[in-house]
């Protein structure tokens, strides 16, 4: 496909470093959004970020690093993975998956962005209005599209200081007021709610354990599902090896790198939140500006929330721009391969996928309805996340899967970076991903006890559908396969 460029200048590939790929791919994997549902669980939450650390953000770490160490010359990302272990139908259906679960996930960071702006022009009453939460969603999110139509070279540096400013300063800057308000010896509401449950029990003569959720069926852990989606996309960066200058050493860098930045903001960030609000008044959606309000409102310095709300609108459009480029390029690659109808290869003088970003935008907007179909906006956040986990989930699924298979298959490929341990090893660390991502999978259908869903069939259903629906479409697609897509690809598309 040919490039535009300046008249007789060659094209040159923009590089990324060490840190610019660690930061894109931390700002795709971390969004303070998701700290008011972990203080929810109050000590809890350990549980929660134990097991998605060590059962899936460090294997999909690493197994996204051998991988990605292994095609560096190919820009399809978890496409080209699958495809060279299982071929090209389940490569098509891995990066379908990743691309149509990142659509839906688009409201439910929208929502986020949507509670933000409410406090920066100081109504923080609107972000509860289905209208106000909808007309965010789509204004906001093809301003993201028009962005992203510039291309990615415009675009890279720009979102990495967007999630710079806009995510790791607030998310520090919520820590040190955390920590001001225990130096100040202000209540520390985690503690105080742990207490008032413990006490619960006892009365009741049960035995309680503050680290671990009381399990009383699966819908008591769905936050499990929620909390593996926030440590997804750690992988989404493998689309970026081949810009690397020394995509070999350096990508594995990056990925690890990563995977402690949003560790260390998301974990003491949730913890900051628990300490200084009630977790039982959160929001999903505004509960971090909840917290922002309360603490600031004690210092005497409330004129400082909307400029944190501005900051923290800004880090999601960053995200939301990140997102946009990878999934999309990666599935870029199936059009261009022949994998799929060749009018999805279409893009600009930029080099930008302007159809697939134009079809995203599209399914953004209808999906974007459910803020109006449930008056909740918690709940239909919640019930966005739960349709996102499903479809991004069974592509991790196909990912581990496909890192064991090709230990055997392609056993002398130069892989640069190795999980450790040889085949025992990959099995042990792709086999425990798997089984973590099977199991979030299944509790991810059973709607959560601490969010109001309304109906739980209406809840499961949708989530069923979002499922069979999206699904299925890979599947139907490359049963419809026309050899003229390959002949098409094969030819120089004109921009």
């Amino acid at each position: 496909m040919s490039q535009s460029s300046s008249p007789g200048a060659p094209h040159k590939a923009h590089r990324f470093t060490v840190w610019g790929v660690a930061l894109m791919t931390a700002a795709a994997v971390l969004s303070l959004r998701g700290l008011p549902m972990m203080a929810q669980e109050g000590l809890t939450m350990w549980f929660y970020i134990g097991f998605a650390t060590l059962f899936f953000l460090i294997p999909g770490a690493f197994v996204s690093a051998e991988l990605g160490g292994m095609f560096t010359k190919d820009k399809g990302g978890v496409y080209t993975w699958v495809k060279e272990a299982f071929g090209s139908s389940w490569g098509l259906a891995a990066v379908w998956m990743q691309w149509i679960q990142n659509v839906v996930w688009y409201p439910v960071a929208l929502g986020f962005t949507a509670a933000a702006l409410a406090y920066v022009i100081g109504k923080p009453d609107l972000a509860s209005s289905p209208i106000y939460n909808f007309s965010v969603v789509v204004v906001v999110y093809w301003l993201a599209t028009f962005i992203a139509m510039f291309g990615e070279k415009s675009y890279g540096s720009f979102s990495q200081w967007l999630f710079v400013l806009g995510t790791v300063l607030p998310g520090l800057f919520l820590m040190v007021l955390a920590v001001v308000w225990i130096m100040l010896g202000n209540p520390i509401e985690l503690i105080s709610a742990s207490t008032t449950v413990a006490d619960a029990a006892s009365a009741t003569a049960q035995q309680v354990h503050p680290w671990l959720p009381h399990i009383s069926g699966l819908g008591s852990i769905a936050f499990l599902a929620g909390t593996v989606l926030l440590f997804a996309g750690v992988e989404v960066q493998g689309v970026r090896a081949a810009q690397m200058e020394h995509p070999a050493r350096e990508f594995p860098e990056a990925m690890i790198l990563a995977a402690m930045i949003v560790f260390v903001i998301f974990t003491f960030g949730s913890l900051a939140i628990a300490a200084m609000f009630p977790v039982k008044e959160l929001s999903l959606t505004a509960g971090i500006m909840q917290a922002y309000k309360a603490a600031l409102d004690k210092f005497h310095l409330g004129w400082m929330v909307p400029v944190v709300a501005a900051f923290l609108a800004a880090g999601a459009l960053g995200q939301i721009v990140t997102w946009i480029g990878g999934p999309s390029r990666a599935l870029l690659q199936t059009a261009e391969n022949g994998e799929i109808p060749p009018h999805f290869a279409a893009t600009n003088k930029a080099g930008a996928p302007k159809m697939i970003l134009f079809i995203q935008a599209l399914i953004v907007t209808v999906l974007g309805s459910f803020y109006l179909i449930f008056p909740n906006p918690s709940a239909a956040f919640y019930l966005l996340s739960a349709m996102t986990v499903s479809l991004y989930l069974l592509m991790y699924l196909m990912m581990y899967a496909a890192a064991i298979r090709l230990r055997y298959s392609m056993p002398e490929a130069d892989r640069h970076f190795r999980v450790p341990g040889g085949r025992l090893g990959m099995w042990l660390i792709a086999g425990f991903g798997f089984l973590a991502v099977a199991f979030a999978l299944v509790v991810s259908f059973f709607p959560p006890s601490q969010v109001p869903v309304g109906s739980p069939g209406l809840y499961t259903g949708l989530v069923i559908a979002g499922l069979v629906v999206f699904g299925a479409a890979p599947f139907l697609i490359h049963a419809r396969k026309r050899p003229e897509w390959v002949q098409h690809a094969a030819k120089p598309q004109e921009n």
